[in-house]
């Protein structure tokens, strides 16, 4: 491109900032580019088709001004999608294919992370104005076990989905603590469904999602937004528990009805049950509680020996003469509990430390290295669920009757030490234990704690029963 057209364009966008402003500037054109001038058109790309169709509806008169301004000539301004190919690094700047890949665990490479497959798809999706992707997320490194097959398979189900297929399930809800898989899973799904080229798929965080929306409320094109949404075939959503705001959760949820009921695919990842998410409005919990809900569980010993060994074996594409000996491997999967991100992270120390210090992997350095990863073991996480079912058990009531608005004294103290329990015991909020208390409003949670509090205090025998009770809650 000429010096003088370049030139051109930066007064261009100097005239564009002073006009709309610093900050619609940088969130609407910060990203616009000049692909060249011809004639009396002037051709310039944005990365996404929401941004096209927005800078057309309402900045299309404003971009022509100010390109007049600096060529009177210019009649036509012509407003373009950045190509797979455009967005893809040069040849001759990409790492070679097998400098790329994430390898199995047993040293094969994973054809879906070579360099040709992944550029185009990274860009497709980027284009469709999703979240950033990760290519080492992919079903190729992910590593199965006990804890999450079902939630595998679900979503393996998912990504090998044709355009017109009948839905299996919808949507498919996937919970699980943090460093479990979750993200892994659900960037996978979105890989493999684009690869083919076939279907629209778009991986967004809560967080993505909100920021779309409200910038879309501000700018007044909150309908072209929707539009691209409920125009994509699997909508993927990331971290839901972080979506907050009303009217973004009214969104999302007129969003996933539309999707649902148009027989598109949505896939949800949370760090927690539908039932849980307490800030998210009623109806919105119970449509996600209506697909499939799937829960992956903690990491056995053999599923983080396999993480371990994956990881490693990616490690020795780019550093071959890296090695961790089984009995180091053995140790951290043993020690290192908590979740894969540690996992990894214990790998990436021990590569570190092999390589800036010239020495092989021992025991003793791994023991060293990662003594700040070894956390001691979490307390049991304890539902209310858990806790109205063992309250029952012992005081020969039934769970329905603690729900229920029942005012007799055989019913009434159980179900004044289940909320007691339940606000000592969980982090959930005195309106959300009234709700899974057969909907009640929250100052009878709070006098049900206080009158057990003052009775444990003066009565042995309460006493004795609610210490037994959580006994039986935290084995």
């Amino acid at each position: 491109m000429k010096n003088t057209e370049q030139d051109r364009w930066s007064r261009v966008k100097g005239r564009l900032r002073t006009s709309v402003g610093e900050d619609v500037y940088t969130s609407w054109f910060a990203r616009m580019d000049l692909e060249g001038v011809q004639d009396e058109s002037v051709q310039l790309s944005v990365p996404t088709r929401f941004l096209k169709s927005w800078i057309q509806a309402h900045y299309a008169d404003r971009v022509l001004t100010c390109w007049q301004a600096e060529m009177p000539e210019v009649h036509r301004i012509d407003l373009t999608v950045r190509t797979a190919m455009r967005c893809a690094p040069p040849a001759k700047e990409a790492a070679p294919a097998e400098q790329r890949r994430v390898e199995r665990a047993d040293g094969r490479p994973a054809p879906e992370l070579r360099a040709v497959a992944t550029a185009p798809v990274s860009a497709n999706h980027d284009a469709l104005g999703g979240s950033p992707l990760d290519p080492r997320l992919t079903f190729a490194s992910f590593v199965m076990g006990r804890s999450n097959t079902l939630a595998h398979a679900a979503a393996r189900q998912v990504a090998e989905g044709r355009r017109g297929d009948p839905v299996m399930f919808n949507p498919l809800y996937i919970h699980a603590g943090v460093g479990l898989g979750k993200t892994h899973l659900l960037q996978a799904v979105t890989w493999a469904g684009n690869s083919g080229n076939e279907r629209k798929v778009l991986y967004l965080t809560a967080e993505k999602f909100m920021y779309g929306f409200v910038a879309a409320l501000k700018t007044q094109t909150a309908l072209a937004f929707k539009e691209a949404l409920r125009g994509i075939d699997v909508l993927v959503i990331d971290d839901l528990q972080f979506l907050q705001g009303k009217s973004t959760q009214a969104e999302f949820c007129h969003t996933l009805n539309a999707l649902i009921d148009a027989g598109r695919q949505v896939v949800i990842a949370a760090d927690r049950p539908p039932s849980d998410l307490e800030s998210l409005d009623d109806r919105v919990r119970s449509r996600l509680a209506g697909g499939l809900v799937v829960e992956m569980g903690s990491l056995g010993e053999e599923l983080r020996l396999g993480i371990l060994k994956s990881r490693v074996a990616a490690a020795r594409a780019h550093h071959a003469s890296f090695d961790v000996p089984e009995t180091v491997l053995d140790y951290l999967a043993r020690t290192i509990t908590h979740n894969g991100r540690d996992l990894e992270g214990a790998i990436n120390r021990l590569l570190a430390h092999s390589k800036l210090n010239a020495q092989p992997v021992t025991l003793e350095m791994a023991e060293r290295e990662v003594r700040d990863l070894i956390r001691p073991q979490e307390p049991k996480r304890i539902k209310i669920e858990d806790i109205q079912r063992v309250v029952a058990r012992q005081y020969n009531v039934s769970r329905s009757d603690l729900l229920s608005s029942r005012r007799t004294a055989n019913v009434v103290r159980p179900r004044q030490v289940a909320m007691y329990l339940a606000k000592t015991l969980t982090l959930r909020s005195l309106p959300e234990i009234g709700r899974r208390f057969g909907g009640r409003d929250h100052t009878t949670v709070l006098h049900a704690v206080r009158k057990i509090e003052g009775l444990v205090a003066r009565d042995t025998a309460l006493s004795e029963e609610v210490d037994s009770l959580k006994r039986q809650l935290q084995e």
